[in-house]
């Protein structure tokens, strides 16, 4: 015993006590005994912190062993307490240890006080080991069926991309043919427009669920913290309008993680959005960065957590706050508190995929009435220097002479592009599938300047046709296109200054640009496809691997 054992000893009469301090020495038990006397002192001394076991006689003038027993029982549960007594009888002796109490020794037999002792501390630690695997086991549980739910919305969501994303490029993309030819002050233009933000606003749905899901192209890289938080502090306070108050509390070190920007700022926006929906009437709400020595996992994870130097994000709101119903269902897809029309609950859902596929943790407090504390953990790492990315040029749109073979199984995804290939001025050949592409191109090779196809299709698939053409005409430029959001790596293994991907929903804008910038491109370096997130923001980047 490497600490000496800190005893409760209930005894009025002090011959006694020493005589069971010198049964505990002879036992080789180290231990410091707190005498108690009376009712007052006893409640005291159990109030107090570090003791780990109770001696007590049955009687003590104007208190019992029976009361301190129950006073046991009620604040220390699980304490052991063993009565040490004069003979009170059998009966007496079996309605205390029903009772809970751990033994009964009598005074006139003090040598079996030692081993009873020894006996009850190792059971001790055998339930408290017993109660740690239970409670790790129903963790691992939990950590399982979470790991199912974001499966099952993985699949779920993986199957929908594909369809969605190509319905979305249509209705994006006529969107946009028709805003072009339109004059500004046309009365049903800003009908045409709010259907493009519809369709954006559905874009982004789709990346949430593949973000929850962990399915979502990511670029990661080392970035500063601070920098994330910068770059969306404008936006953020045109979010959360003027009775939010917003203090944002940078990180003084710059710790830096390693992150896709994007997702760091989703995370960000789906903290803020909650906090605001949380203060309707306005309050105070702050986003910290800090630098921590992580000690233990945090409440929120998938995988326990290396111990050791973090970066942690704060975000913390003075709004309604969450019961513990509610915080135990915080992060499962779909759920929501809002009302109808007002959250899809994949919010949290979603910061919950993107922080754990960082590798980090997240913790949560919260009150009713008190508000919400989020603590976002992710491994700390060393700056490195960004590699600028060579970006599609966002100049005037060139008209085109090549031609292209355009292969496209979805009949409206293939007519809106042949037509803007077509009014753009390029030369187009287009198939269904890819048997189709191959027949086609095998008879016009040497014609054929760039493959415009879809990633997944009945039969040959465009990787497949890809690949089968190259070899007849290994300067032909290929652009892939996909719905499915962990197609990106799809040019794998092939040129990479010859192609590229392009993710589904797109506008012919970003194809057309993608495009010229793909054919143009002769000099090494990865030709970068963008593709937009919202039709009134601007393209951002997604470099092809």
């Amino acid at each position: 015993m490497s600490q000496p054992l800190r005893i409760i000893h209930l005894e009025s009469n002090s011959a006694d006590a020493a005589l069971i301090a010198t049964a505990l020495k002879d036992a080789d038990i180290p231990c410091q005994l707190k005498r108690v006397q009376t009712r007052e002192e006893f409640l005291a001394a159990l109030r107090q912190e570090g003791f780990s076991l109770i001696l007590a006689d049955t009687a003590v003038p104007g208190f019992d062993g029976a009361d301190a027993l129950s006073l046991t029982r009620t604040l220390h549960p699980d304490m052991p307490f063993l009565f040490v007594s004069s003979a009170q009888g059998e009966e007496f002796a079996i309605d205390m240890m029903q009772r809970g109490a751990t033994d009964y020794i009598s005074k006139q037999r003090l040598g079996r006080l030692g081993p009873s002792i020894k006996r009850t501390l190792r059971e001790l630690d055998e339930r408290l080991e017993r109660r740690r695997a239970e409670d790790a086991l129903r963790m691992s549980e939990k950590q399982f069926r979470q790991a199912q739910k974001m499966e099952a919305v993985g699949r779920l969501a993986g199957g929908l991309a594909h369809d969605f994303n190509n319905l979305l490029t249509g209705i994006m993309g006529h969107s946009q043919v028709l805003l072009g030819e339109l004059h500004p002050d046309h009365p049903i233009r800003t009908k045409i427009e709010e259907m493009q933000k519809a369709g954006g606003r559905a874009a982004s749905l789709i990346r949430q669920l593949m973000a929850f899901s962990r399915k979502q192209a990511v670029e990661p890289k080392a970035l500063s913290l601070n920098s994330v938080v910068g770059n969306v502090d404008s936006m953020l306070r045109r979010l959360i309008g003027e009775d939010i108050q917003l203090v944002i509390r940078p990180d003084p070190y710059d710790g830096h993680v390693n992150a896709d920007p994007s997702q760091l700022e989703q995370v960000l926006m789906n903290l803020v959005v909650n906090a605001r929906d949380a203060m309707p009437n306005g309050g105070l709400l702050a986003i910290e960065t800090s630098q921590t020595e992580l000690t233990r996992t945090p409440m929120h994870h998938l995988h326990p957590l290396p111990l050791g130097q973090y970066v942690k994000l704060t975000v913390t709101d003075t709004g309604c706050g969450m019961d513990a119903d509610v915080l135990s269902h915080l992060f499962e897809p779909f759920f929501t508190t809002k009302e109808e029309h007002k959250g899809t609950g994949l919010g949290l859902s979603t910061v919950f995929g993107i922080v754990t596929t960082c590798g980090g943790g997240i913790d949560v407090w919260s009150q009713v009435g008190h508000g919400t504390t989020f603590d976002l953990y992710f491994p700390r790492v060393n700056p490195q220097a960004s590699v600028a990315n060579t970006t599609v040029p966002q100049g005037h749109l060139r008209q085109g002479s090549e031609t292209i073979l355009l292969v496209e199984d979805d009949t409206g995804v293939r007519d809106l592009v042949r037509h803007e290939l077509l009014k753009t001025g390029y030369q187009v050949l287009e198939a269904k599938n890819g048997v189709e592409a191959c027949l086609t191109a095998t008879q016009q090779s040497y014609h054929v300047d760039l493959l415009l196809t879809d990633v997944v299709m009945p039969g040959m698939n465009g990787r497949e046709l890809a690949q089968h053409l190259c070899v007849i005409k290994p300067n032909l430029r290929v652009l892939f296109m996909s719905g499915y959001l962990d197609d990106i790596s799809v040019n794998k293994g092939m040129n990479p200054h010859r192609t590229t991907f392009l993710q589904k929903p797109f506008t012919p804008d970003v194809l057309l640009r993608t495009i010229r910038a793909l054919l143009d491109s002769s000099a090494p370096g990865t030709v970068n496809a963008q593709h937009p997130s919202t039709p009134d923001q601007a393209p951002r980047s997604a470099r092809a691997s």
